[in-house]
């Protein structure tokens, strides 16, 4: 089966076509970061806009790259959230309306089962049962998977993400848009020993998260080392950056290092777009080594939002004969524990 993949949840349009016997034919992304760099953050409506420009000239052109026709496409899944519901509407729109005119199922994806299951496009791809920690711009999660559907939310984020938190970091240092690989590439130059940042809710039972707190930190730490220019000077940028990053990633090891124990499980799946974080990979592929596990994530290129995770998800879901009926859906909020199982 060769399922059209189509992601507009923010502020990237990805499409891709996924064959359910020889895997990934062909993927395009765009990506908004140059619309929204100005205003140090996502724009809703600047966004919803940029998507309905660029979505059926990606379409177009991942089915040449592909080498197929509209005939060769056994349905349609995208993203129906959570996300910005402006910008899922164009998506769902789009392709609940050429699911119609080429008379094939359509099916909305959960965008972080989506991520979740990014990794099964690798070469070598992880096996169920596993934990998967989910970490990315608006969700911090450590989930026990069984299978695909087979969720159970062991410990979330009650505040900030780990994404949302790089991010707002990175606006306290005047850094560039988006802010988590502005924060990690200032933290390569920083010195590690100069300041120690907590470590959220490690210092009690259960696999929960806080990060609104060590961002609070982090600005306190900022505003004691102002100079005249109103900032820190450019070493202490870099320290302060190299603090934080340390604290976050220490933090979602010690979690998964927990929920490994919690679980007995032997396989973590790191997925979401702070998993392109190459310290946090480090930590966590040592960490597990150490517990007899082993790590999966997906390329760089599917740790990001993109449309070869979202055909994925979809196929999986269509080859167990699921599909939705004519409604667009757009669900800005959709808790990931409530998705039907695949059998």
């Amino acid at each position: 089966m060769r399922v059209l993949g189509v992601e507009t949840s923010c502020d990237e349009t990805g499409v891709a076509v996924y064959d359910s016997d020889t895997g990934l034919l062909a993927h395009l992304l765009y990506s908004q970061v140059k619309v929204h760099a100005e205003y140090g953050g996502v724009v809703p409506e600047l966004a919803s806009r940029d998507h309905v420009r660029k979505i059926l000239p990606l379409i177009r052109q991942v089915l040449k790259d592909s080498g197929c026709g509209f005939a060769d496409i056994g349905g349609i899944a995208y993203t129906a959230g959570p996300g910005l519901v402006g910008a899922l509407m164009v998506g769902a729109s789009v392709a609940r309306a050429m699911a119609y005119a080429w008379n094939v199922p359509a099916i909305g994806v959960h965008h972080m089962e989506g991520h979740l299951l990014a990794p099964m496009l690798e070469a070598n791809p992880p096996a169920f049962p596993f934990l998967a920690l989910l970490v990315s711009g608006g969700h911090t999660q450590l989930v026990e998977v069984k299978g695909v559907g087979q969720y159970r939310i062991l410990g979330e984020s009650l505040d900030d993400a780990a994404g949302e938190a790089f991010d707002k970091t990175a606006k306290m240092l005047d850094l560039d848009y988006p802010g988590g690989p502005e924060v990690a590439k200032l933290a390569e130059r920083g010195n590690s020993e100069r300041f120690r940042f907590p470590r959220p809710m490690t210092d009690r039972p259960g696999l929960d998260f806080s990060f609104s707190g060590l961002k609070t930190f982090t600005l306190n730490t900022i505003a004691e080392h102002r100079q005249a220019d109103g900032m820190p000077d450019d070493q202490t940028m870099a320290d302060i950056a190299c603090a934080f990053q340390d604290a976050v990633v220490d933090t979602l090891v010690i979690k998964c290092r927990r929920a490994i124990e919690q679980t007995g499980l032997h396989t973590l799946v790191i997925a979401g777009g702070v998993s392109a974080n190459k310290l946090l990979r480090q930590r966590l592929e040592t960490d597990m080594a150490r517990r007899g596990a082993k790590v999966f994530y997906a390329r760089h290129e599917f740790c990001t939002d993109n449309g070869a995770m979202i055909a994925y998800a979809g196929c999986q879901r269509m080859l167990a004969g699921q599909g939705d009926d004519l409604a667009i859906r757009a669900v800005p909020r959709w808790p990931m524990d409530t998705l039907a199982p695949v059998l």
